[in-house]
Order: C-alpha cells, then structure tokens, then sequence
C-alpha cells in the first residue's frame, strides 16, 4: 500500500512549471502567459480537491483551506420576528463544507487603518 504524501503547493506548483517551461538555444527559459494561467489553475485544484478530502493545505502569504464537518439539524419550529407567526424550519442533513481561514499577516494588514 502506497503512503498518502502532504500536500504541498509551493512544490506543486513548482513541478507544474518546470514540466511547461521550455528552454530556447541561447538558453533562456520561455513560458506563455496562458500556459503560466493554466498550471496555476491546475494547482490550485488540486489543493481544493486534497483539501475536500480532509488535508489541511496551505496557501503562502494567504492563508489555509480546510474541510468543515457541518452537523445534521432536527426539523423545529420557530417564529418570523417580522410578522411574529410560527414558521417550521426544515431539516438539514450533515455535510461537509469548505471553510478558509487567513494567516496572521494578512489579518493583520487587514486590521491596520492606515492601509484602507
């Protein structure tokens, strides 16, 4: 049985660019815009696809993307606070659903008034 690796997406996306990037005769190394899009895109993901699967994936300088296991909600009754009547509130199933979260620099830079 082949163990499960973490994924990284620096190295991830790092293997997708050495795999599209072409090397001319003087030996400078050439990459189209589109292509550049395209391995970007593929990485990106393939974070979200390992993410939905239960990894915890980083993402540098913006944050992290993380399954949230969302439980399962009886069927109840309530009331519209606009017209005061009682309204029956549907049942929801458990799901899981993403849920991202920014890393401290960026909350920070953020929270700093000077930056708005």
């Amino acid at each position: 049985m082949a163990k499960k690796t973490k994924y990284h997406f620096i190295n991830q996306l790092h293997e997708q660019i050495l795999k599209t990037v072409t090397v001319t005769k003087n030996g400078q190394a050439k990459l189209k815009r589109s292509d550049l899009k395209k391995v970007v895109e593929e990485t990106f993901m393939a974070g979200a696809k390992a993410a939905a699967g239960g990894e915890r994936v980083r993402f540098p300088v913006v944050g992290a993307l993380v399954r949230k296991e969302v439980a399962a909600r009886k069927a109840g009754k309530g009331i519209n606070p606009f017209t005061k009547e009682e309204i029956t509130v549907k049942a929801r199933p458990a799901s899981k659903k993403p849920r991202w979260s920014f890393n401290r620099g960026m909350k920070e830079t953020f929270g700093n008034k000077r930056n708005w």
